[in-house]
Order: structure tokens, then sequence, then C-alpha cells
């Protein structure tokens, strides 16, 4: 089959499996051309080939290890030379089940090197030509534990935070400037991320999403408009109220002195 309509180049990191690899599938059907960035190689590589021969459009296997500075510098430098792409699909991550006590330093680091300044320096890559052209489209992979932070890891579901944090920055930011951005949280999703978790048992939970059905719903969120998109919540009112509240909040921040429950002597002049 051959797509017909011409979207641009989408970029997808993290793509050789998983979200990412689905990400990938729906994109080309939908008439992107594709650059996919992965370290393996060589299952990137047969991703690629078989999208390219199913859907007619151009698919490029860009391998790189993101948590490197030498492959990250490289596929910033195509990001921002490449005048084709009007998407960058941030997916790549790792995770983590282990308590700050049982993790290892090393691994952590990695963790924020990957799922922080990667998705970071990639989004400020492509930022600016998307803001001269008055068109383009970021999405940042989260995690629903952006939110409910002593689910997992909590060096993971910090960078999660962060995720959804900076996307929030993003929109604030690019909204009027012609750039599309959506964070997407998913929950528990059936993908190899468990078994590099070192919990493979949750990909057969009755609680677990297929990676299909979590990116076509995500895809549905960036179709209506939605600037976060949670596929696993069923009332979308709940995340609204809790917005809500969160911006209501905010505006109670700025004081001069700090909160008459701390008896401070100040309080009183």
């Amino acid at each position: 089959m051959t797509t017909q309509s011409n979207k641009g180049l989408a970029v997808v990191t993290g793509a050789s499996a998983g979200i990412g690899a689905i990400y990938a599938d729906r994109l080309a059907r939908r008439g992107y051309d594709l650059l996919l960035v992965a370290r393996n190689g060589e299952r990137l590589q047969a991703l690629a080939d078989r999208l390219a021969h199913e859907t007619g459009r151009q698919v490029e296997a860009f391998k790189a290890d993101l948590v490197r500075k030498d492959d990250l510098a490289r596929l910033e430098a195509r990001l921002r030379e490449d005048a084709r792409i009007t998407m960058l699909v941030n997916n790549a991550g790792i995770g983590s089940v282990a308590s700050i006590l049982q993790a290892d330093v090393e691994t952590m680091d990695a963790m924020i090197q990957l799922n922080i300044t990667a998705l970071t320096r990639l989004t400020h890559a492509v930022a600016p030509a998307f803001v001269a052209r008055g068109t383009g489209t970021i999405v940042n992979i989260s995690s629903v534990v952006g939110v409910a932070v002593e689910m997992l890891n909590g060096v993971y579901s910090a960078s999660k935070s962060y995720v959804l944090s900076f996307g929030h920055a993003l929109q604030k930011d690019l909204a009027d400037k012609g750039v599309r951005v959506q964070t997407v949280l998913p929950g528990a999703t059936a993908t190899e991320f468990w078994d590099v978790a070192g919990y493979a048992a949750q990909k057969t939970s009755s609680t677990t999403m297929s990676a299909a059905d979590l990116v076509d719903a995500a895809l549905a969120g960036l179709d209506q408009g939605e600037h976060v998109t949670i596929p696993g919540l069923q009332d979308v009112g709940d995340w609204t109220r809790w917005e809500e509240d969160r911006r209501a909040m905010s505006a109670k921040f700025n004081n001069a002195k700090p909160s008459a429950r701390y008896g401070l002597a100040t309080n009183a002049a």
C-alpha cells in the first residue's frame, strides 16, 4: 500500500520496538516519511524496511544511543538542518521499579540523561525551525507516574514529572507560534519497558494497556487538540479539575510574608 499524502518527515526516538514502533507504523500510514532513531540498529533497520515496503513512505533508520553525547549531537545536528521535519516524537526512555536505596546511581544518571537531557535538547533542536515556519508538532511521552510519583522508582517518576512540566511551558511559549505540543501520559503499557525495569509480570496484568491502543488513543487526542493526553483516564474531567486547582493555587504563592501558621514575628508587623 502507498499512502498518497505527504505530511513531511516525522522523527520518532526509541522507535525499534513498543510504543515507538507503533508510532512509526501509524505515522507512516498517515502520510509521514520517517526518521527512526534507536540503539538497536538491526531491529531498527528491519522495521524501516518493512514500513517502507508496506506504506510506500521514505523510512530512514538512524542508529544512536541518546545517552552518548556524540550520538545525541549527531541527531541534534540532523534535526536542526533538515527542513523536511514537521513532527518530533520524543519517545525514547528507560525506567526502573527499584527504590532509591536499591538503584544503581550510574543507572539513574543514565536515566536522567535519556529521559530529560536528550528530550530537552532534541526539542530545542526542532523548535526554532518550527517557529520560523509557523507549523510543527512536538509529542513528548511522559507517564502517569509523573503525577502518581510514588508508584515506581523516584528518579524515573521525577523525570516524567519534568516532561509534563516542560510540556506545559512549551505550550505557553509556542502555542501562539503555530507549533502544537502534546504531552502523553501512558499508564502501564505492554512493552519491553517492564523487562528492562525488572518487572516483566506487569505486561500481562489486567490493568496493562496494549501499545497499539495507547498510541491510537494518543493520536486521537492529538487530532482533538489535547495538550495533555492520558489514555487510561476514563473521566477527563478528573484531569481538568486537577489542573484548574493547580493553576488556581499557583496564584496564591506570591506573598512577601510567610504564612501565619509558622508563628514568625514578621507576621505581626
